[in-house]
Formats: structure tokens, sequence, C-alpha cells
């Protein structure tokens, strides 16, 4: 009997090594190779930051953080042995142990059951199998296993597996669990903690600490016994772990910068240039040239504009309204404002719960207790009627608000105060001259609300902002500052306008004779026009197009000099870095560079910089990969091919063209500080800087508001309009509505900072001259300062000079230089 029992094992025996080599021979030629998993590159989203390092948003549906083995403390590494495989430092892989158990069960109930897989054969699994559960992907499995062990120290092995397994919220790999979970590098996990994420690679769903609590704590404990019955941990330790409380929840990675429209630019830019799949998962990390505090004070002063232009015109009602008990509970109100208002930009959602001769109470989302709101932060509220009028100033907080009413509240230098979302929308872009790095971005009041980005995208008309353009194109025409130009009614007869056309200026009044400068400072539309008229459009196109400005893209009559063209705000800051850098033509750009999940530059912008002595070489490029980079900007409308030929094109820095003269960015300059100083803008006084120039710019109705300005370091584009252009209202102009805007950006972002202007170029004079004439000061008269290049100095008055103009019938004065044209 025993002699046939043992042949009958022999047999058994016989048969099964005979069925694993046919299994291997009929197996092995498919299986992959095992030697890819040295070179396994980790799915990782795309991560985009500021120059200074500070996150402003995440790209891709894995969250991983990969780790080396050495980096996993030992009490996690214990805890997913003891949960998952507690021989995996003894088996080859396979643990023959646990498959014979696994067979047993199969044998005596005939259904698979648990026991068998290692974390080696889950390795396998996961980095070359399929989900499906059949014979044949197990005995692959199997065989992978095997194979992974020989190559493979168990260091590694263990690495590979806790840098791949789901487990569950996004979370790919321990690491990411640690932060997804509990907000914390894996080093920092409680016992607990790390028992509970040790729980999840089974079924992340199923024993989810946030969706299923009660599971959770059963498979944690699950875990906690298995390491204590192994001696990992003792009885102290086991005993405190069983009874912590569950803090698990969902912390999704919260940017340190809130730049949505930046981090939305550059993602669809790394789309375009690696693919979909390879921008998501290969961890690219985009450090952009955006500063991380100038970012912060542009979204700032962009809100507090529109909220500024939002109060003038009234309130217009709560955002919704509640029947409220006697005593409403305060943690119901706050759970039911979660649920039914979305947070908006940086506004806190209340409801108001009793009604104060002083105030109002309100219980909000962001505080436990009911808190007053003053009359004094609603006292702005009169009711909206229209763009152009308000209601009744309100006499008190009942006038205002009900009980029930759900509002919006939002924090400001003086305290809460009442608020709702703009109507209105805006833009701000700030541009470093010297290369055209982008400083600061918004695109919009709320990327949550509208992810068109106004700065990059909306085409809009300039205004006035426009004029300067045209009188930079009147200097390189034989014009001066101290050119007289005729501010008197005008009808055009212009078939490409369609019409007859009588242009006014805003203040519906007319000047008569008006230097260049003093026309540009006060805006005046008619002097604006007679400039473009005497230059012609053709020559003014030309010119328009040294400021990366596209001539077919422009009107083509005398509209141009009102700003008529269609802008977006980034191609006017763009425009206004040729005057600020000295006269020369930069391409903005958003990335500095891009890096790998190692840390190599896989990819940086050719940029052109202003370097007269040179530009450093930064990292070299081929011809052809910086044609790629050049057209990869996307920014502008421009390429570098245009501005400099391909073969000469070896590094990432090359010099800015000079378009403009010196003289002519100068001089502009100047009249653009007595806008400032004396003009439309001089609301920027109160930032008490000697080195601003600028320019407002409003169009037809008050439908875009605009304002331009600059030092020698920082270009700075704010916008304030409707995206579907109707009039803002009376009043609304860009000294009103987006000038402010400006003022609260440059003063964060210039703060600290010296004078920075440019220095006067060599040719340059200055020169006394009467200011009703333009001409050269006679002796111990009346006289200004004025600058004019050499050689174009106007002629010194008649020793008898009445003080006429001197001018021709026709209305103008023979000669061309300053002083002597009036028309």
């Amino acid at each position: 009997m025993l002699k046939y029992a043992l042949a009958s094992v022999a047999a058994l025996g016989l048969a099964g090594v005979v069925t694993a080599a046919v299994g291997y021979y009929l197996l092995a030629p498919d299986l992959p190779p095992v030697e890819r998993l040295r070179e396994v590159e980790f799915q990782q989203p795309l991560r985009v930051y500021t120059r200074d390092g500070a996150l402003i948003g995440e790209f891709g549906s894995q969250r991983r953080i990969p780790l080396r083995y050495g980096e996993f403390p030992p009490k996690l590494i214990n805890a997913f042995i003891a949960a998952e495989d507690q021989r995996f430092f003894e088996h080859p892989g396979v643990d023959y142990q646990g498959i014979m158990r696994a067979v047993w069960h199969l044998v005596r109930t005939g259904e698979k059951g648990p026991g068998g897989s290692t974390i080696t054969m889950q390795v396998a699994r996961n980095f070359f199998l399929s989900p499906e559960q059949t014979y044949i992907r197990k005995a692959r499995e199997i065989l992978l296993a095997l194979e992974i062990d020989r190559l493979l120290p168990k260091e590694e092995i263990m690495a590979l597996y806790l840098n791949k397994i789901y487990l569950g919220e996004g979370a790919y790999g321990a690491a990411a669990a640690a932060q997804i979970y509990y907000g914390r590098k894996p080093s920092g996990l409680t016992l607990a903690e790390t028992a509970m994420i040790a729980g999840l690679p089974k079924a992340p769903s199923a024993w989810n600490p946030v969706a299923n609590p009660d599971r959770a704590v059963e498979r944690r404990n699950y875990v906690l016994r298995r390491m204590h019955e192994q001696g990992m941990i003792d009885d102290s330790a086991y005993r405190e772990a069983r009874q912590a409380p569950v803090t698990a929840e969902v912390h999704r990675v919260r940017p340190e910068v809130s730049a949505p429209y930046v981090a939305e630019a550059v993602r669809r830019r790394l789309v375009q240039r690696f693919g979909e799949e390879a921008a998501y998962t290969r961890g690219y990390r985009v450090y952009t040239t955006i500063s991380a505090d100038r970012q912060r004070a542009a979204q700032s002063a962009l809100r507090k504009a529109l909220h500024g232009y939002d109060e003038r015109h009234g309130w217009r009602g709560p955002a919704g309204h509640w029947e409220l008990g006697e005593s409403p509970d305060a943690e119901a109100l706050r759970e039911r404002l979660d649920d039914n208002y979305p947070g908006v930009a940086s506004l806190t959602n209340a409801v108001v719960t009793g009604i104060g001769e002083d105030a109002v109470t309100v219980v909000s989302a962001d505080r436990g207790e009911a808190w007053q709101l003053p009359f004094d932060a609603m006292a702005w509220a009169r009711p909206f009627v229209n763009r152009q009028v308000v209601g009744k100033k309100p006499g008190g907080p009942g006038d205002v608000l009900e009980r029930g009413d759900v509002i919006r509240v939002r924090d400001t230098d003086e305290g809460p105060r009442l608020a709702q979302v703009p109507e209105a929308q805006g833009a701000l872009v700030s541009l470093r001259p010297e290369d055209g790095a982008v400083e600061a971005l918004v695109g919009g009041y709320d990327f949550g609300l509208s992810k068109f980005n106004r700065v990059l995208q909306a085409r809009r008309q300039p205004g006035s902002a426009f004029k300067p353009l045209i009188y930079s194109a009147a200097l390189a025409n034989g014009f001066t500052p101290a050119t007289l130009v005729n501010d008197a009614p005008v009808v055009f007869h212009d078939p490409s306008l369609e019409s007859t056309w009588r242009p006014e200026n805003y203040s519906q009044k007319f000047y008569g004779p008006t230097r260049l400068r003093q026309a540009l400072i006060h805006s005046r539309n008619l002097v604006s026009i007679r400039v473009l008229r005497r230059v012609g459009i053709g020559p003014a196109l030309a010119h328009l197009a040294r400021f990366g400005l596209d001539p077919e893209a422009l009107p083509h009559n005398l509209s141009l000099a009102l700003g008529t063209a269609s802008l977006t705000p980034m191609q006017l800051a763009r425009a206004y870095t040729v005057f600020s850098n000295g006269g020369y033509l930069v391409d903005p750009y958003l990335i500095d560079r891009v890096e790998n999940d190692v840390g190599e530059v896989v990819y940086e912008p050719v940029r052109l910089r202003v370097c007269d002595d040179g530009c450093p070489s930064g990292h070299a490029v081929t011809a052809e990969g910086a044609a790629r980079s050049a057209a990869d900007q996307g920014m502008m409308q421009t390429a570098l091919a245009d501005v400099m030929p391909l073969p000469e094109r070896t590094q990432s820095i090359l010099p800015a063209p000079r378009v403009l003269p010196a003289d002519n960015a100068w001089l502009i300059t100047s009249m653009m500080q007595d806008v400032i100083r004396q003009g439309t803008g001089r609301g920027a006084l109160v930032l008490d800087r000697d080195d601003l120039s600028g320019k407002t710019g409003t169009t037809n109705d008050q439908v875009d508001a605009w304002f331009s300005g600059f030092n020698h370091s920082l270009v700075t584009t704010s916008w304030v309009g409707f995206d579907e252009s109707r009039p803002l209202g009376r009043a609304e102009t860009g000294a009103r509505a987006a000038l402010p805007m400006w003022i609260d950006y440059m003063g964060a972002a210039l703060e600290g900072e010296p004078s920075s202007t440019l220095s006067q170029p060599p040719g340059i004079v200055s020169v006394g001259i009467n200011p009703e004439s333009g001409l050269v000061a006679r002796e111990g008269s009346e006289s200004m300062t004025e600058y004019f290049r050499e050689g174009n100095v106007p002629d010194r008055e008649p020793p008898n000079a009445g003080g006429g103009y001197g001018s021709t019938a026709d209305g103008s004065s023979s000669g061309s230089g300053g002083g002597k044209t009036l028309f």
C-alpha cells in the first residue's frame, strides 16, 4: 500500500514537473523582457511652477510621487509586507506555500480563493499583464515573478511595488496616498495611518477611509494585527494604533500661487509640443517666468478694480434667499452653503440670520460662529437700475438685506464687505521689457467661472492707448513734440468708412492750435486724426509693423488714429515694451524651461533679449531646435524667423532687433511721462514715483477701458470691459475703470525698487520754447523746456513776434521742423 502511495506521489510530482516544463516551453517565448523594469518610468503628472518654485498647477489623472526604497520608512514597508506578503524577503518571487493553500481551497470548494499572490507577482501583473482572471495569465504571472526575483534585488522590487500600486482617490503609490489622505510625506505618518494605507491595495474603493471609514478601520486593524503577530510592533503600539480615530480626508494639491490662466496656457503649450499622453504622464516640471509676488498682486488688483466698478453701479440683490426658522442651526446652514453655492474667486458665502439697526448677523462658510457685518460694509449698495442709473442710497441694513438672504462677502483692508460677483471682466499682463518675460498674467475675474483668457484671446479696441504708436510714427516722419496741430472740427468723406465721419474729442470741446505733447497728454482725438492724415496711412502702417503688429490686421483708414484696431492686452503690452526698453522688439514668453522628472532641461524657448554688449549664450540649441522653439512660443504672431536668419540661431538667448531709433523711443516715453504728471493718467501720481509713463484708453460709449504704462524695468497693461462688448456706463473711462487696477499692481510690483528710466540718448537736446508757438523762445521771454533731435530744433521766434503762429493761408508754414507746422 505504501509502495502505491509513494508511486502516486512520485507520478503526481513528475506530472507536475512535466506540466511546468511544457508550460514554460509554451509561455516563455511570449513573456515580455523583465529587463525593462530597470528603466521603468513612472507616470507622473505635469506640474507648473513660478520662476521661484511655487506650485501653480498640476495636470494628469495619476497622482504619483516616486521614491527610492530608502526613502520609505521601515514601518510602511513592514505594514505592506504584513498585509500582502509576509514571506516577501524569503521566497524566490513565488510563495509556494501560498499557492498550495490557494490550490487546496480550489480543490475543496471549486472556487478561486485568497492566497498565493506575492508582491513580486503583483509587480509582474501591474507592469506587464492585463487584469483578466485566467489560468494562463496566472501562469505567465508566476513565470515573470520568478524572473523578476532572479534579476532584481528585493529592495528594488519593493520600491517598484510601492510606487506603482493604486490606492484610491487618484493616488498611485504610497507617497501619493500619504499626501492625498493625510497631507504628509510617508515619513510623517503615524502607525495607524500607515496601516490604513497598507490595507488599501486589494480594494481601494471598498476600504477607502474617506468614503467608507468603518470598513477602513476593520481593514486597518487587520493589518495592525498581522504586524503584531509577526513581531513588527509591540503590544503598546498595537493597542494605541487600534484606538486611533480616522483622520483621513482628501488633500488635493493646492497651488501655492493662484494663476490658473497661466497654468492652462502652459498646459496647452506642453500638449502641443509633447503630445497629450507624454505631457500628462512623464512628470514634466515647467518653470514659468511668473513672479509669485507679482502674480498675487496682479490678481488682487484686478479683483479689487472689478469690485470697485461693480459697486459704482449698484446692488443687484442677494445670490439667493432661504426661509429660516426661529433658531436655525449654524452648522446646518454652513453645510447648506457648501452644498449649494460653489466658491467664487476669494468671496465667502454667507446667510443673513438677523437684521439690526447698525449691522446684520450672518453665518458664513468660513467661520464657526455667527458674526456681525456692519452697515458701513454695505452702505455702497444703492439698488441697480441700469448701467447709467442707481437707486437711492440706503439708510440702514434693512434697506439692503433681509433675513434669509444668501450673500457674498469679500475681505478688504478695512474688513469684510458686502460683495457680488462682478458682471464686468478684466485682464492684466505685466512684461519684463528687456526680454519679454511675463511677470504676471490674470486673464479674468475667476477661472472657474470663465476659462477665456482675455490677456491672450480677447481682441478689443485699445482706444487712445494706441495713440503713442501713432505719435511715434509722426516723430519718424518729421514731427517733434512741439509741432503745432489744429484741434478743430473736421469732417471726413472717407469711402472706407462708408459714411461721412465727424470725430470729436471726449470732452466735445475744441482747443485750437495744440503742441503734439499736449495733444497726447490730454488725448485729443482730432489732433491724432490730423497727424495720421499728414503722415499717411501707408507709412503709418509700416511703422506700426515695427511694434510686432500685423499691418493687414489693422484698419486702413483714419479711424486707426483713435485706436479702432483689435488687439489683445498682450499685443498692446508688447508694443509698449519697445518704448520701455529703448527701441527693441522682444517676444513675450511664459515658459522659462521644462525639466523632466530627474531635473534635466528638455525644453528651453529661444528668447530675444536687449543686450547691446552681447548676449549670454544660455543653453546651446541647434538651428532646427531654435526654429521649433520659436514656433512653440505661440504667444505672438511674429516668429523669430522674421527677425533673424535660421543658421545664426544656435543659442537660447539672442539679441533683440532694434526696430525704433533710441531718440524716438525716448521722446515718446517723455511725452507719456507727462500723461501721468499732467494728463489723463494723473491718478498714478499717488505712487510717488518719477519714472512712470503711460496712456489711458477709452473707446466709444465706454465699451473698453484701458491703461498701459511702464518704467524701464516693467510694462503693464490693464483692461476692463464686458465680454459681449457693451457699454460700461457713463464716465467709465480708462482713468476711472482700468487705471486703479494698474496703480494697485504697480505699487506692489515696484515697491522698494529704485527709479528706473531710459537714459537720454545722444543727439537729444533740450531747448526753451514758447508754449504758444512751439518755436524757440526769445531771450527773456516766458518759456518751457522741450526736447528735440539735433537738426530738428524749430526756428527761434522773431524779435517782434506777437504770439501768433506764423501760419500760411492754408494752415501751415514753410519748413518741417518742430513748431513750424499747423494743420
